[in-house]
């Protein structure tokens, strides 16, 4: 942990945020990030949201926060212009005079395992969890390195994050063989002379890395390979990434009575109402959860024979999908992901000590029920 004593910037926080939930992560049309500021700010006190309201920036204003996370952006699509003619546009308006930086962690934070949904599994104690819908590309990064450095270029490689298999970290694979080269003129080798073929006993590397892993994987080998022209190549491989993806299906300690069950889900996520299908499970064991609207994936939970299904923001015909194979239930977008502001407190606070983080107290649910 850092104790907080010099000055924290904008960048400190995103590089908190981001090593959690890589930018790269996102969805096509989503708009996370830095949306306002500066990152070369100094901070001195963040407010958390799941939501961008005019309240919850007065609040931040009036509040002295340099920064304000939130989980929604302010705004997907982009803006032509900033006249005051919509709640969006005054919100950065006052950001802006009032020096406000503003960030979001969006679909980025849906897709990691201990994201939205994963906080979602929390509240409801699931057991044996795994993305319900796995997603992003795997690589195979290979390089040939010289005996006496390869331990400290697989280790600084591997230090990125790549080498994740299940729950075993640092994997990789190792081969010994030799190299051979021809350092031409204008060549400064690090062995061998120039002019003449030169074999050295070299170890030929391979990590399975993710795909928002690899820049940086490939940067970190370049810094640190001791070769002038290190060799490297990559393999697209044809596995999914296990630990990124949307929704998260996982099991009860014990089986709930279905009622009882939809009434503990109800209050755990401080719902005024509950829409759900025929209860059709007289138990419930295997459950889906998706944060925001997750109707996209009711075949995955299904498909992956889950007791019951909860999300946000279902239509009236998606209902039918359930055909009475499993119980589909919507809290409402907001209710479940209304805990998202805890993952951001709790990575922040974890990496630096004695440093002002608040959560918002406006209820920015637009939606109220009579």
């Amino acid at each position: 942990m850092q104790n907080q004593q010099r000055p924290l910037y904008v960048r400190d926080i995103l590089s908190i945020l981001e090593n959690f939930a890589p930018l790269s992560l996102q969805e096509s049309y989503d708009n996370a990030g830095l949306i306002c500021g500066n990152p070369e700010a100094e901070i001195h006190s963040v407010l958390l949201s799941t939501d961008i309201t005019e309240e919850v920036i007065n609040e931040a204003v009036q509040g002295g926060h340099d920064l304000l996370i939130s989980h929604h952006p302010l705004t997907i699509q982009g803006l032509k212009n900033l006249r005051p003619d919509s709640y969006v546009k005054r919100c950065l308006i006052k950001a802006i005079r009032h020096n406000l930086n503003i960030y979001s962690a969006h679909t980025n934070l849906d897709a990691v395992l201990h994201g939205v949904s994963g906080r979602m599994a929390d509240k409801l104690g699931l057991q044996n969890r795994k993305i319900l819908q796995p997603g992003g590309k795997l690589f195979s990064l290979c390089f040939y390195t010289p005996v006496s450095k390869a331990e400290e270029v697989r280790q600084a490689v591997l230090g990125v994050g790549g080498g994740h298999i299940g729950n075993y970290s640092h994997c990789s694979f190792n081969q010994k063989g030799e190299g051979t080269f021809h350092a031409e003129a204008g060549s400064h080798p690090y062995v061998g002379v120039i002019g003449t073929l030169h074999r050295e006993e070299e170890i030929k590397t391979e990590i399975t890395v993710p795909e928002y892993l690899l820049s940086k994987s490939i940067e970190t080998l370049l810094k640190v390979h001791p070769y002038e022209e290190p060799v490297w190549n990559i393999v697209n491989l044809d596995n999914t990434n296990p630990v990124t993806g949307f929704g998260i299906i996982g099991e009860l300690a014990e089986p709930a009575d279905s009622l009882t069950f939809l009434q503990q889900v109800k209050k755990t996520f401080r719902c005024k109402v509950v829409r759900h299908t025929a209860i059709c499970k007289s138990q419930i064991r295997k459950v889906a959860v998706c944060g925001g609207s997750g109707a996209f994936l009711t075949s995955a939970a299904i498909a992956q024979g889950a007791d019951i299904y909860i999300t946000g923001d279902y239509k009236y015909h998606d209902f039918f999908q359930a055909e009475n194979r499993l119980i589909l239930t919507d809290i409402g977008h907001y209710e479940s992901e209304q805990f998202t502001k805890e993952i951001f407190y709790e990575l922040v606070t974890k990496k630096i000590s004695n440093f002002a983080i608040q959560f918002s107290k406006v209820e920015t649910n637009p939606i109220h029920y009579l």
